[in-house]
């Protein structure tokens, strides 16, 4: 009897077991059905340099990508600070912090004029010895520095790259947005970008100035093919820099294993989510590209940073205008560029202004399909702000998918452990060393 009692319980388990695989099963199959290419979205592992999207000017190298490394990373470069005691404290890494998703860990980045850290960037403020229009902010939300291998003309107006959606439009480089000159040069848009970043950004580069700071031989052995005349200077470091960009890859992400065939990558949740993103939701009908972002304008009719505490900007910044603050046509005006979306769960707040802190907030403000904005016109609205019918659980499980079927957990692997100045990084004040414990 005691026999047939067990056999009889390991009989009921197989059978619930049974239900809870066919459940998950039935999930997956769902999912599989709305993405029958994988390779779409399959990102190339960040080590095999040969298959991530790049230029015959610029190729990839391991060395490149080393020094790139390092200078986005160190303070050496910190050379031209307006106020002397805040020279060598910021960093690239500074508005874009790992731990914060290669975003600013708070609504606007700060690099020269700021202090402080906290634990990833969130407690950075301005100095107060330092005016408003003297700092150096982002005038809009930072933008992520992942995956932007993808990404064919950077800014949140697409403003850097001659080729892509500015292809054509040589007539208004520099016109509009004077920084943008560097489109004459033909180089593609992160190098372009970079290029001018590294000067707005405060950081000047000479052939003393790289063998001062013990970087000459690296710069030698990364850059072989530019002339000593161009590899010494913002050139060279953008193209280094940029190298280093084009690999920050969330390649361990759960969507991207379970990509890859591994089926448990990912929680149930996560997969009804990702169904709802590639499905109902109607996600992909701007975020398409191997990143989850593409290159497509829309006008989401969101608040502007000013509106949420931003330094250094206004209700007149330019910059507000989106797209048409590069193109200048009246059909651009609050179009922006739509972004990637790995490891956007580590850091709020979102959308260009910072207007809404969490992803949740994201999704229910796309699922109620009503503007925040009363400046933009609804004539120029985004013909995605409707309201989406996505029940609360399903806001939920879309949520899960974005903020963490989508988290690379492991961003710390393109961290250095040290930089060869010897600086604390990626801030070098003393608050900052205080919040970091580098001493």
């Amino acid at each position: 009897m005691k026999r047939s009692v067990v056999l009889f319980a390991a009989v009921v388990l197989l059978f619930l077991i049974s239900c809870k695989h066919d459940e998950l099963s039935q999930t997956d199959k769902i999912l599989h059905n709305l993405i029958p290419d994988k390779t779409r979205y399959i990102l190339p592992d960040e080590k095999n340099l040969a298959e991530i999207p790049q230029f015959p000017v610029n190729p990839l190298t391991p060395e490149k990508v080393e020094l790139g490394k390092k200078i986005f990373f160190d303070p050496i470069f910190a050379n031209e600070a307006k106020r002397y005691d805040m020279k060598y404290t910021y960093t690239c890494s500074t508005c874009h912090v790992v731990e914060s998703g290669f975003r600013a860990g708070r609504m606007q980045g700060i690099a020269d004029g700021g202090y402080g850290f906290g634990n990833k960037g969130e407690a950075r403020i301005k100095y107060p010895y330092y005016a408003n229009d003297s700092i150096d902010a982002q005038g809009a939300r930072p933008l992520a520095q992942l995956n932007v291998a993808y990404v064919e003309n950077t800014f949140w107006s697409g403003a850097f790259g001659s080729e892509g959606k500015n292809s054509g439009l040589d007539h208004i480089f520099g016109v509009h947005i004077p920084l943008t000159e560097v489109n004459k040069l033909g180089l593609p848009a992160l190098e372009s970008q970079n290029i001018e970043g590294l000067g707005v950004h405060r950081q000047q580069f000479s052939k003393k100035i790289v063998e001062d700071a013990g970087y000459k031989e690296l710069f030698d052995k990364a850059l072989p093919d530019l002339p000593e005349e161009e590899r010494y200077t913002r050139k060279g470091a953008s193209f280094a820099i940029s190298a280093f960009l084009r690999q920050l890859l969330t390649t361990q992400a759960p969507f991207q294993l379970w990509l890859k065939g591994d089926e448990d990558a990912m929680t149930d949740q996560q997969k009804k989510g990702a169904a709802l993103f590639f499905g109902k939701a109607g996600c992909t009908g701007c975020h398409y590209e191997k990143n989850l972002g593409s290159m497509k304008f829309e006008a989401l009719g969101v608040d502007d940073l000013y509106e949420h505490g931003g330094l250094n900007t206004g209700p007149n910044d330019a910059r507000n205008l989106g797209r048409a603050f590069f193109t200048n046509r009246p059909e651009d005006k609050f179009k922006f560029r739509t972004p990637q979306l790995y490891n956007m769960g580590d850091s709020g707040p979102y959308f260009h202004g910072g207007s809404i802190e969490t992803l949740e907030g994201v999704i229910k403000y796309f699922n109620t399909g009503k503007k925040q904005n009363q400046r933009v016109p609804d004539s120029q609205l985004s013909s995605f702000i409707r309201p989406l019918g996505l029940t609360d659980e399903e806001v939920a499980d879309l949520t899960e998918f974005v903020k963490n079927g989508l988290r690379d957990p492991n961003l710390k692997r393109y961290k250095p452990d040290s930089v060869p100045s010897g600086l604390c990084f990626p801030n070098n004040d003393p608050s900052s060393k205080v919040d970091m414990g580098c001493n």
